[in-house]
C-alpha cells in the first residue's frame, strides 16, 4: 500500500516547507517525490500543516480495573480524534502494574484494544527493585512520590535513594510533597471546598517534591522526567537542572487556575493542583521559551456523577486527550508558542525523552505516525460530542482555533472527516535500550 499526501506545509525537523510525503506500508518512504508519483491512496492536503503525530506521555486509561471511567479502546479513539497517535500509560490501575508479568498481561490487552500506539510504565514501589531492573517493555518507571496511597506511594527516602541507584531505565515522578500534603490537609480540617484543594497541595508542596526527586537524579546521575509541572517556582529551579533532568506541562495548567472554581468546582479539581494565574502565565512563558520540554494531558477521566460529590469525596483528575493538539493549536493561533515549538515538545521531545524507535518526526524510514492540521478550523468543545467514555469536558462550550481533521496510525489513516475506524490497528512501541 503506497499513500502520497501531496501539498501539504509540512513540519520537518529543520523546518516548515510545502511538501509531498510518499507512504510506503507503515513507514515514510520518501520526503518531496513527484506529485505524479503512482500510489494506491493520494491524500491532498493543500492548505492543511502536517505535522508528526502526537505522543502523549501521560494518560490514564483506567484498564483494567475501572473501565466504567475510560478503557484502552474508548480512550485510544479518543486519542486518534485528537491527533494522538501514540500515548504511555500510567501504572496506577487495578491491580497495580508493578510486575514484568502484569506488563506483559497489559500489553497483551493494549494489542486486541488499542486503535493508536502504546506503551506502559511499570510502576515503583518500596519493594519491588528487581522488577524494576529486568523490565524491559516500557518507556521507564513511574514513582509517585505523593498522590497516591498502597504499593504505589513511595515517599521513603531509602527506598527512593535505591530506585536511582540502582535501575537504569528513564524515572518519571508525580512531584507533591506528601508530609506537607497531609499537614496542609490536618491544618484545614480536610477541606471543606473545591478551593481547599489548592491549599492543601499548595505551592510548597510541588516545589519540595522537585526539589527532592532533581536531587536524587543529579547525585545518581540518572535520566528524570518531571511530569505535570504546576508552579513559576519549579520552572525556575528546574533551569538549574542537570541536562538529563526534562519537565513536562498539561493543558490545564496552562489554562486553569484557583480563580476557576467558583465556575467550575470539582471539574478542575486535579493533582497537581491548578495554581495561580500568575503561575498559568510562567508556564506558558517557559514553554514558549524552550524552558518546559514537553506537554502531555495526564488524562484521568472520572464520571461526571463521581465529580459532582462534595469535597473531598470528589475526585481529582480530568478529561482531555482528545482536545490536546486543538488547545495547543489554539494557542498558537494566539500567538503564544509557535508551531514548531508545538510540534517540539508534543512530538520531537517526548520521542527522544523514552528513546522511542522511529517516532517523533517526520523522517524517511520512521514510522508514519501523521496528523494534518487545519490551524483556520474552529475546534468547538461540547460534553456530548466527547469520545471518551467519562463524557465531559473542562473546556466545554469554548471554541478553539485549529483542529486536527486527519491521523494516520503506521501509514492507516484511523480519523477523518469526523469518522474512526474504530479497528485495534495500535502496535506497541519498541524502545531503543542501547543494545
Amino acid at each position: 500500500m503506497k499513500t502520497l499526501i501531496k501539498n501539504a506545509q509540512c513540519v520537518l525537523p529543520e523546518g516548515t516547507t510545502r511538501t509531498n510525503i510518499l507512504i510506503e506500508g507503515s513507514t515514510i518512504a520518501d520526503i518531496d517525490p513527484a506529485a505524479s508519483i503512482t500510489a494506491d491512496e493520494v491524500i491532498d492536503a493543500t492548505g492543511l500543516h502536517l505535522l508528526p503525530g502526537v505522543i502523549d506521555d501521560q494518560v490514564h486509561f483506567r484498564d483494567p480495573g475501572l473501565t466504567h471511567k475510560e478503557d484502552i479502546h474508548t480512550g485510544s479513539l479518543a486519542s486518534a480524534r485528537g491527533g494522538v497517535t501514540t500515548f504511555l500509560d500510567m501504572p496506577n490501575v487495578n491491580p497495580a502494574m508493578t510486575t514484568c508479568e502484569l506488563l506483559e498481561r497489559r500489553l497483551e490487552l493494549a494489542a486486541s484494544k488499542a486503535v493508536v500506539n502504546y506503551g506502559f510504565y511499570i510502576g515503583a514501589t518500596p519493594d519491588n527493585i528487581d522488577e524494576l531492573k529486568k523490565a524491559r517493555r516500557t518507556p521507564g518507571i513511574k514513582i509517585f512520590i505523593g498522590s497516591s496511597t498502597g504499593n504505589l506511594l513511595v515517599d521513603g527516602q531509602d527506598s527512593l535513594e535505591r530506585i536511582f541507584a540502582e535501575t537504569t531505565l528513564p524515572i518519571c515522578a508525580h512531584c507533591e510533597d506528601e508530609k506537607t500534603v497531609r499537614e496542609n490537609a490536618e491544618r484545614l480540617g480536610g477541606g471543606k471546598s473545591f478551593a481547599d484543594h489548592s491549599r492543601i497541595r499548595d505551592h510548597e508542596a510541588a516545589l519540595i517534591a522537585t526539589r527532592r526527586a532533581v536531587d536524587l537524579s543529579t547525585r545518581h546521575r540518572h535520566p528524570f522526567h518531571v511530569l505535570h509541572v504546576s508552579t513559576a517556582a519549579e520552572v525556575e529551579f528546574l533551569k538549574s537542572a542537570p541536562d538529563w533532568v526534562t519537565s513536562e506541562v498539561c493543558p490545564h495548567h496552562l489554562y486553569f487556575s484557583v480563580e476557576d472554581y467558583d465556575r467550575l468546582g470539582s471539574l478542575v479539581q486535579m493533582n497537581p493542583s491548578v495554581k495561580n494565574r500568575e503561575d498559568c502565565e510562567a508556564l506558558w512563558k517557559a514553554l514558549a521559551e524552550g524552558d518546559i520540554d514537553v506537554v502531555a494531558t495526564d488524562h484521568a477521566p472520572h464520571l461526571l456523577e463521581e465529580k459532582d460529590k462534595p469535597y473531598p469525596q470528589s475526585p481529582s483528575g480530568v478529561p482531555a486527550v482528545e482536545n490536546l493538539l486543538a488547545l495547543m493549536l489554539d494557542g498558537v493561533s494566539r500567538g503564544r508558542l509557535t508551531l514548531d515549538r508545538l510540534v517540539r515538545t508534543m512530538s520531537e521531545n517526548p520521542a527522544r525523552i523514552w528513546n522511542m524507535k522511529g517516532k517523533g518526526s517526520i523522517a524517511v524510514g520512521h514510522d508514519a505516525d501523521l496528523v494534518l492540521v487545519d490551524q483556520q478550523k474552529p475546534h468547538p468543545v461540547r460534553n456530548e460530542d466527547q469520545i471518551t467514555r467519562a463524557g465531559w469536558s473542562p473546556w466545554h462550550g469554548v471554541d478553539l482555533m485549529g483542529s486536527p481533521v486527519r491521523t494516520l496510525i503506521m501509514g492507516r489513516t484511523v480519523y477523518a472527516n469526523g469518522r474512526l475506524d474504530r479497528t485495534p490497528h495500535g502496535q506497541e512501541v519498541l524502545f531503543d535500550r542501547g543494545g
